[in-house]
């Protein structure tokens, strides 16, 4: 898949809240703890920093991510949604994630998804008819563990 393709299919793929309404909620959060366990609950890896509310959280976020920046810590932000490319939803240290590593993120889970394996014969298997991610508005700022 080159990159266009990739943000069209994660564009594409999944109900979103602005084309087809309340459709595109799932309550429960059993399609976030399939997709935890097989990415080896990776939040319990590193320090994380949830900022959640209703105003100012990508600013509370980008500040307190400069702040770990600056203090020597490795910093990982998520915030959502972005203005001109996906990619800005997620830096580390402040720069965008790049191209490649979407590319081959989305690839791998739609190999993952496709795939036959037990998890995927949970009673909901179909992980990307979730809603996507572009409707939701809570940033986090992920603070792994210092190399200093």
């Amino acid at each position: 898949m080159t990159y266009k393709e990739t943000i069209e299919y994660l564009y594409n793929s999944t109900p979103v809240f602005e084309h087809v309404g309340a459709s595109a909620y799932k309550e429960g959060l059993e399609n976030t703890w399939i997709l935890d366990k097989h990415y080896g609950h990776p939040h319990r890896q590193y320090q994380t920093i949830h900022v959640a509310g209703t105003n100012g959280k990508g600013s509370c976020s980008h500040t307190i991510a400069s702040i770990l920046q600056e203090a020597g810590y490795k910093v990982g932000l998520y915030t959502s949604p972005h203005l001109v490319d996906f990619r800005e939803r997620i830096r580390i240290n402040g720069k965008c994630i790049s191209k490649k590593y979407v590319v081959d993120f989305v690839e791998n889970f739609i190999r993952w998804n496709n795939s036959p394996s037990p998890v995927n014969q949970h009673p909901s298997p179909n992980i990307s008819k979730r809603p996507n991610d572009q409707t939701t508005k809570r940033p986090n700022v992920y603070i792994p563990p210092s190399s200093n």
